[in-house]
């Protein structure tokens, strides 16, 4: 036998990476009949109105066969006006947004496309998994910068938050460090960077010539006080910006996997030379639905803002009645929560014995750290879910309490 057929079948960049906790988490619900508050997605279609749209395409015979790499004139147009529209950022259609397989591919095609090995990479702890293995296989080595919990009493109420340590974030940029990789609204800690926050990531990258990846796929999920500031917009972010969206998240069709990259043409030449050779064309059908969905009035995302807001304040207060420490989340459809209070600090065995226990599903916050012990005792719960689900869910959760 040959040595290198004694190598493992696995890239070693990959060898890191097995199973994901959702794939492990979700069979989980499925064996136990437990309810899956784990994995991000939606129990329920999105607007009528656009699922129609995406049936009239088909029937239409419109994106049956490969669609423009770069995706459809109408879609790459509805892009660039929701930008300008919301965010007063003019992009051109042709030359400064590509269309993308989700989010997901967008992620793995800019990093594959801007990083060489060797390359450092500086993402907020904790983050997305994807990121850590698109950061792997383009070669680069990935600089956490670790959210650290924050608890502040205003006006007599308690507030937590994930919050970033800007001198931490500074001290990470080394010589060899290519670009910074934020998230905002940030998931799974629900945490919305502020302006003076994101005006001083600006900063840094102005003065150390770095570019940004800016994954923005839960902008439309904002509450209360905070607000989604595109980094692109602030001084000297327009052309060093890669600017990620998605409808999966706005419109509530995961599976439709459509997302985008709006930048310079100089950043989307780059992504698409990677991106071509990943998908080439996805989603033909669904790119026109999505165009549609787009252009609907402010009406509809503030109406699906008001829902998620009811929703994350139903499961807050039941986790909270439940006896966990919840972190309200400014941002996502998600909720992180401490498990001390319950006598619990592994977030790994709490998860796993939950569905006996509670017949619910969740997801420990480890996973989406490299620090694993700064992680341990953080656990995220969905709440984009149909109000009588979650309804149950915090009945079954009460009786941890008892």
């Amino acid at each position: 036998m040959t040595s290198s057929a004694r190598r493992p079948l696995l890239n070693r960049r990959l060898a890191e990476f097995g199973t994901t906790i959702f794939a492990e988490m979700s069979a989980l619900a499925l064996s136990t009949g437990s309810i899956n508050l784990g994995q991000g997605f939606p129990d329920t279609d999105g607007p009528e109105v656009i699922r129609e749209a995406a049936v009239r395409a088909l029937r239409d015979g419109r994106g049956n066969q490969y669609p423009p790499g770069p995706g459809i004139p109408e879609l790459r147009t509805a892009i660039a006006a929701h930008q300008e529209r919301r965010y007063g950022l003019t992009y051109a259609p042709d030359t400064e947004v590509l269309v993308t397989a989700g989010a997901t591919e967008a992620i793995a095609a800019t990093l594959l496309a801007l990083l060489e090995p060797g390359d450092e990479v500086i993402a907020l702890e904790p983050y997305y998994d994807s990121y850590a293995a698109c950061i792997a296989m383009a070669g680069g080595t990935r600089v956490p910068v670790t959210l650290r919990p924050h608890e502040e009493t205003r006006d007599g109420v308690v507030h937590r938050r994930f919050r970033l340590d800007l001198d931490e974030l500074r001290d990470a940029v080394t010589d060899n460090t290519r670009l910074l990789l934020i998230n905002t609204p940030h998931n799974p800690t629900g945490t919305v960077l502020t302006r003076a926050e994101l005006t001083a990531i600006a900063e840094l990258a102005v003065e150390r010539d770095l570019l940004v990846v800016t994954d923005e796929v839960y902008e439309h999920l904002v509450f209360g006080e905070a607000e989604h500031i595109p980094l692109a917009t602030l001084p000297g972010m327009r052309g060093r910006t890669v600017t990620i969206g998605s409808a999966g998240k706005s419109f509530s069709f995961t599976g439709w996997k459509v997302g985008w990259v709006t930048a310079s043409p100089e950043l989307v030449t780059a992504v698409r030379s990677a991106k071509q050779f990943l998908t080439y064309v996805s989603s033909g059908p669904f790119q026109y639905a999505v165009a549609e969905a787009l252009a609907l009035p402010d009406t509809y995302f503030q109406a699906f803002g008001a829902d998620m807001l009811a929703k994350r304040d139903l499961l807050s207060a039941g986790l909270t009645e439940a006896g966990f420490k919840v972190f309200q989340p400014a941002g996502t459809y998600f909720v992180t929560t401490d498990i001390r209070p319950l006598g619990e600090n592994d977030g790994f065995a709490f998860c796993r014995a939950l569905p006996e226990r509670a017949g619910v599903v969740a997801i420990p916050n480890a996973v989406f750290y490299d620090h694993r012990e700064a992680g341990a005792p953080f656990v995220r719960f969905a709440f984009c879910k149909k109000t009588s689900v979650l309804e149950e869910a915090v009945s079954r959760l009460k009786t941890l309490a008892g």
